[in-house]
This record gives structure tokens, C-alpha cells and sequence, in this order.
């Protein structure tokens, strides 16, 4: 339904573009998905190595192609891989929500990529997918996250205790969504 022909839809912003992941970026994305700051938000331990990021990208290409999740590379400005970010999940029969998640090169961070990025995802979630609610789980020690889905409209709902189980025991998350009708 929002994959046609086998085709991810490429979304463009003014300093970002989302893209299909490919081959091609798993060293990039390697970079991203082994580094400590970045790992130490998402719960899983850090890749090890440029062929296991190759099986990833896989298996989100694959789960894109069964409309499961759809996750996009992050292009910057100079044409380089910063990151990522997509749908972990969605619902559409009588619940109409979906789940984004995001990640992001360190030296990029706080400078409006991933908030011009995420602005992407929720238009296309809200206008192309026909989603009524976009949650968003964050970490609740990582301030970062929680400051950037609140300029994006997201409202703090409660904390989802022992919700995700990582290496080190289970974790709690905060849950916070933004409604289709508080979009801009």
C-alpha cells in the first residue's frame, strides 16, 4: 500500500532527504549503529561489524517489503548517510497508530536534521498512511529525545514500566504521541 512496485517512496525536505536503505550505506550506517552514544539509547547491543549491518539493512528491506515497518536513510546535505528513521510499526484496523524511531551521527546531533527528518515521516504517516496517532518511546534518561518530539507537537502520555527488554535487564520507556488532529 505505501511501498509501490517494490518502491520506497524517497521523501525530500530542504536540508534532508530520506532514501531507501541500501548496501551502499551500511558503512555509514555501521558508524551509527555501533557507536556507544548511539547504542546506548536503543536498548541493543552495538553491531559488530559492516556484514551484520549488511543483514540488518536486509531485514528491514524485507519487512518494508511486507509493509511490517519502513525505516529510511537519512541523507544530509553533502549527499552522506547521517542516519535513520521510520516506522518501527503500525496498525490501521480500528486503531489507525503507528511507532517512529529515529538515530542519528553524534557530531549531528542538536542541529535540526532528525527534527526536519522526523517532520517527514509524520507528514507522510499522517497524509499518505492515513495514521491518526504517531507514539513515539523514549528512554527515559535520554533528555535529548524526549526536548525533540516535544517541538515536534508530541504530547508525554506516562511511563511504560519494564516495556523493553535489552542485555541489561528490562527498561522502562516514556510514551508520548501526537494526535493527525495536532499536526501542522
Amino acid at each position: 500500500m505505501y511501498i509501490c512496485n517494490g518502491v520506497i517512496p524517497t521523501l525530500v525536505g530542504s536540508r534532508v532527504k530520506l532514501c531507501a536503505m541500501t548496501t551502499e550505506h551500511a558503512s555509514a550506517l555501521y558508524q551509527i549503529w555501533s557507536h556507544p552514544e548511539v547504542t546506548r539509547w536503543l536498548g541493543v547491543p552495538a553491531l559488530s561489524s559492516i556484514e551484520e549491518t549488511e543483514q540488518l539493512i536486509a531485514f528491514l528491506s524485507q519487512m518494508a517489503q511486507e509493509e511490517d515497518s519502513l525505516r529510511w536513510s537519512i541523507v544530509g546535505p553533502g549527499g552522506e548517510v547521517i542516519g535513520s528513521c521510520g516506522y518501527n510499526y503500525w496498525q490501521l484496523q480500528g486503531a489507525y497508530r503507528g511507532e517512529i524511531g529515529c538515530d542519528l551521527a553524534p557530531a549531528l546531533w542538536g542541529l535540526g536534521y532528525m527534527k526536519e527528518a522526523l517532520g517527514l515521516v509524520l507528514n507522510f504517516g499522517f497524509n499518505r498512511m492515513g495514521l491518526n496517532r504517531i507514539e513515539a518511546l523514549c528512554h527515559p534518561d535520554n533528555n535529548r529525545a524526549e526536548r525533540l518530539v516535544q517541538t515536534l507537537g508530541f504530547q508525554k502520555e506516562g511511563i511504560l514500566r519494564q516495556y523493553r527488554q535489552t542485555p541489561s535487564g528490562f527498561q522502562d520507556v516514556t510514551l508520548h504521541a501526537l494526535l493527525r488532529g495536532e499536526w501542522q
